[in-house]
């Protein structure tokens, strides 16, 4: 199913479909049908270099980093199925998957994606001073929690897009904002869905446009009992500027 399906027929049309071409989730039939509409359909292709150009900032700021070997291993199979990657001798290290490239564009994607989610609501996107948003990428080591995180500070609240991992039964996940050496402070708890929005307090609105981190902590159903994090912390990361 592709977003203009996930979000309904009154948010878009076009719009949807150029960013979904844009953003590579399109399926092969219509992603063939948007690009013969970009060579006949100037209108159509103006709007996808405007989603071009709205979301390339997405990529940069984001230092080098080689993928876990479980990570690569995974996605070959979901990609490879039934293939080399379970029953042959393992890829060449200058294959596909561990291209460094690869792995910096599927990030890319990534967060576009949670970006597009979050934009969709107002299709025509607006132009916006720097730092009005600010983007965290969450996990931690030795943990199968991933999330990814936009925080905007026109409308003052979170978009969060879950990648992996999820509570157990009986827990709920905690988001925390961490303000250089202070406490953690509560955001509140997280619903269990694959993607959310989360409105922002007024008093942290300076936490977050400093730079703060994010983290989540895995709690008893409904959050901490103590206002601060109980659980183990299964997934944190910075704020950066987009």
């Amino acid at each position: 199913m592709s977003l203009a399906d996930d979000i309904g027929p009154d948010s878009g049309g076009d719009d949807i479909v150029a960013a979904e071409y844009v953003l590579g989730v399109l399926p092969a039939d219509e992603r063939r049908q948007a690009a013969r509409r970009i060579d006949a359909e100037p209108a159509f292709a103006r709007l996808v270099d405007r989603w071009e150009t709205h979301l390339a900032p997405l990529a940069t700021g984001f230092a080098d980093a080689e993928a876990p070997a479980a990570v690569r291993a995974a996605i070959d199979r979901r990609l490879f199925p039934g293939g080399a990657a379970s029953n042959g001798p393992a890829r060449s290290t200058t294959g596909l998957l561990s291209s460094l490239a690869f792995w910096r564009g599927l990030a890319a994607v990534a967060l576009a994606a949670l970006a597009l989610y979050i934009a969709l609501p107002f299709i025509r996107p607006p132009v916006e001073a720097p730092g009005e948003r600010m983007v965290a990428s969450l996990s931690a080591e030795g943990s199968d929690v991933s999330y990814l995180a936009i925080y905007d500070a026109s409308t003052n609240d979170i978009g969060l897009s879950r990648v992996s991992g999820e509570p157990g039964e009986g827990r709920d996940f905690e988001l925390w904002v961490i303000e250089g050496q202070q406490a953690p402070v509560s955001l509140g708890i997280i619903p269990n869905t694959p993607s959310a929005r989360m409105l922002v307090g007024d008093r942290l609105r300076a936490k977050m446009i400093s730079g703060a981190v994010f983290a989540i902590s895995d709690e008893p159903a409904g959050g901490s009992p103590t206002g601060q994090p109980t659980g183990p912390v299964v997934a944190a990361g910075d704020l950066k500027a987009i």
